[in-house]
């Protein structure tokens, strides 16, 4: 396990891959799911400085709030509700450039402006969603997906 995270300076892809193996040696030997999701947001939020960032799990069909750093946020989503609820429902990544463009979009801050979600997918079923929320506009890009779909992968959902 790793003690310290590093904060990497550069381009956000230089931040990512200074990243990937931080997080590979939070992970570990570490089995605790709710240990292994705090940890991963934690280094986001620190490499990163987003205004929020956290896990939602599936749990009787609804988004539950899981580990997360920044504001306090929605507890539960509905399937097709909101970035992350659609996220889930579409299973796959989005990202929004201006959440107030977002056909229900959920504010749960209203210091959000832009914002992506990555579901995590396990035997072709999502589990769970990454939600990141920015408090500038049209803040995430490919770069952020690809990498960020990168990390979800990292995390075992057994």
């Amino acid at each position: 396990m790793a003690e310290d995270l590093n904060i990497a300076t550069g381009t956000k892809t230089e931040q990512y891959e200074s990243l990937f193996p931080q997080i590979k040696g939070l992970l570990e030997g570490e089995p605790d799911l709710v240990a292994n999701l705090a940890n991963i947001v934690a280094a986001l939020k620190e490499q990163f400085g987003w205004l929020w960032v956290g896990f939602y799990v599936v749990k009787e069909n609804e988004l539950v709030l899981a580990p997360f750093q920044g504001p306090i946020a929605c507890t539960r989503i509905q399937k097709g509700k909101g970035v992350c609820g659609t996220s889930w429902e579409k299973e796959k990544t989005i990202i929004v450039a201006d959440v107030e463009k977002f056909p229900g979009h959920i504010a749960c801050s209203s210091l959000s402006r832009s914002e992506i979600v990555i579901p995590v997918i396990r035997n072709k079923q999502v589990v769970a969603v990454l939600d990141v929320d920015s408090e500038h506009l049209n803040y995430f890009d490919e770069t952020d997906q690809l990498h960020l779909e990168k990390i979800v992968e990292m995390i075992s959902f057994t």
